[in-house]
């Protein structure tokens, strides 16, 4: 079994998860709502209430999964990108677990745990296929040929997707985190009545939100605080409309140039329900089958990392002891 630690941003979580994909256990202690009335993540809260909390959730994960720590084989833990004080927390109680049992231990790169969350699971996805992975820090495109490494098709050019939700709903005078609040509003709203850019950044298959967040600042601006907040709704829904619009056109693209006939999602946005709903109707056309994880799995969680444990060579004991966290991507095309 495979024990898998994740603290990247403001989630503490444990996971317990078999060699063979086998999904034990899945922990999450959220911090949502200790960060909420600071409109977002502040890093050293986060710090501080990961080592409040990441004993308590590793052993409710092993609680959950009924399995006891002499029967862990492996440790895996998040190692980045993320924020660097979080993700110490969770590198240095991971070394410590391993190391007093002389274990291996998995350093996981937590877009890589996005990208193979589909592996997980009863019906695995299984290669190649497409992976859109779209979150509050990252957003893109990648062929998986193989599930221990990706290949970057195309990637945001400025603010991820889930940064663009965060900033829409702040602009929007709703709750953090976002995504989640903007969907539910946006269920109350018509998502034609207001015309929003869609980028369409050159030929390839990059990513551009920045042009939509300001065009929704100019939108609220020009209607005045009272009628903003009466016609809210109407401007959430045609917020996450430009939004998904522009994932699924790029993912469609990709598709039909990759000629894959599977698509996984991962991240955050693919909690999305417009999102979920639009991409089975893009896989119908391209007679292709959507992997979307249980939303559980989208959002931050050790289980993913555990699912990049399988497809990453463990470091042996005592080696990973001067193992070291890293804020961004260690490698910009692949894990």
């Amino acid at each position: 079994m495979i024990l898998a630690l994740e603290t990247s941003c403001d989630d503490t979580c444990a996971a317990v998860v078999t060699q063979a994909g086998e999904l034990r256990s899945n922990r999450i202690a959220s911090q949502g709502v200790l960060h909420e009335r600071y409109g977002g993540v502040v890093p050293e809260i986060a710090s501080r209430r990961h080592l409040e909390l990441i004993e308590a959730i590793t052993a409710d994960a092993l609680e959950v999964a009924e399995a006891k720590l002499d029967e862990v084989e492996a440790v895996a833990v998040t190692v980045g990108p993320g924020l660097i004080g979080a993700l110490l927390v969770g590198v240095s109680f991971a070394k410590g677990l391993a190391a007093a049992r002389g274990l291996p231990l998995a350093a996981c790169d937590h877009l890589h745990g996005h990208v193979v969350a589909g592996t997980l699971g009863p019906h695995p996805i299984q290669t190649p296929y497409l992976c859109l992975v779209a979150s509050g820090g990252h957003t893109f495109l990648a062929r998986v040929e193989d599930p221990a490494r990706y290949e970057i098709l195309g990637q945001t050019l400025d603010d991820a997707a889930g940064e663009a939700f965060d900033k829409g709903a702040r602009l929007l005078g709703l709750g953090y985190p976002g995504g989640p609040e903007v969907d539910r509003l946006a269920h109350a709203g018509d998502p034609r009545a207001f015309d929003l850019p869609r980028s369409a950044p050159g030929d390839g298959l990059d990513f551009s939100f920045s042009g939509l967040k300001t065009a929704l600042l100019h939108r609220v601006r020009d209607l005045g605080e009272t009628a903003a907040r009466e016609r809210s709704a109407d401007l959430a829904a045609s917020y996450q409309r430009a939004v998904v619009d522009a994932l699924a056109a790029r993912t469609a693209a990709a598709l039909a140039a990759e000629g894959l006939e599977r698509l996984a999602i991962g991240g955050g946005v693919a909690a999305n329900s417009e999102l979920r709903a639009r991409l089975q109707t893009v896989c119908d056309e391209h007679g292709a089958r959507l992997w979307a994880p249980p939303i559980e799995l989208c959002t931050d969680n050790a289980a993913m990392i555990a699912a990049a444990a399988r497809f990453t060579e463990p470091m042996p004991y005592p080696t990973y002891l001067s193992l070291d966290a890293a804020a961004r991507p260690r490698r910009a095309s692949s894990a």
